[in-house]
């Protein structure tokens, strides 16, 4: 009897394995394709820009050729941008100093249209130079480098002095290229504390030479960038480095 009563419980244990098994392998019922959909939020709707390189109906114009009313001189930020408009051109006016948005900005996208000197005067740094400050401190380096030797983290689409641009797609001096610029500000906390660094991509003339690369911190002419606290929000600049360069269409859009 004892013989048969173990056959029973090891016959028990083979059946509850293989049930087990069973349950185990066995196909789960097909998700419905509504179960990984979503209705809300619904994005909304704009009006791209045309293929004239108008900006899209949801962006802030910055510039647009009619003034200078959305720029002050970064000198003190409240006196008036004293470059000069030429056909609907701004114009880099040597010695009156960087100006910068009236309007602060944090993350964001933004557009700039920028044209070096025909007349070629100088080499390296010295030759068509300016440059788009992220708040005011973040800089995406303009330079006419379409055929000029400079420090390599220092031509036209670097991050200055921390990121070479991947490839060289500038456009020749006198023609036009376009910077599209999407940054993501730093984060501090309530101590100062960087939480998490800025980031930014960069295409020139539609090709990307910055692939979200991480910033080390403000971009610096000398010494190592340190990130220091911050407003979530500060205006951009654009620099007078003695060179006429020429703007067109600058816009931003708030992310």
């Amino acid at each position: 009897m004892k013989n048969l009563f173990s056959l029973a419980v090891v016959a028990s244990g083979l059946m509850l394995s293989q049930l087990t098994f069973a349950q185990q392998t066995q196909t789960p019922p097909p998700i419905p394709p509504q179960a990984t959909e979503f209705y809300t939020p619904v994005p909304p709707k704009i009006t791209p820009g045309s293929q004239n390189n108008l900006p899209p109906s949801d962006a802030i114009v910055l510039f647009d050729g009619s003034s200078l009313n959305n720029f002050v001189s970064a000198k003190d930020g409240v006196s008036a941008a004293e470059w000069k408009i030429e056909n609907g051109e701004l114009v880099v006016v040597r010695g009156k100093g960087d100006i910068q948005s009236k309007l602060p900005f944090g993350d964001a996208q933004y557009h700039v249209e920028w044209s070096a000197p025909t007349e070629i005067v100088g080499e390296g740094q010295g030759r068509g130079n300016s440059g788009f400050f992220l708040m005011g401190m973040y800089e995406v380096q303009i330079l006419d480098s379409y055929e000029s030797k400079t420090y390599t983290n220092g031509q036209a689409g670097s991050i200055y002095k921390q990121y070479p641009p991947l490839v060289n797609p500038l456009r020749a001096p006198g023609e036009w290229n376009y910077y599209d610029i999407i940054f993501r500000a730093p984060r501090f906390d309530k101590n100062g504390i960087l939480t998490s660094p800025a980031t930014v991509t960069v295409l020139i003339n539609g090709v990307v030479v910055q692939n979200n690369v991480i910033l080390r911190g403000p971009t610096e002419y000398i010494g190592i960038p340190n990130y220091k606290a911050h407003a979530e929000e500060l205006p951009i600049k654009l620099q007078d480095h003695g060179n006429p360069v020429r703007f067109r269409n600058i816009w931003v859009r708030p992310l």
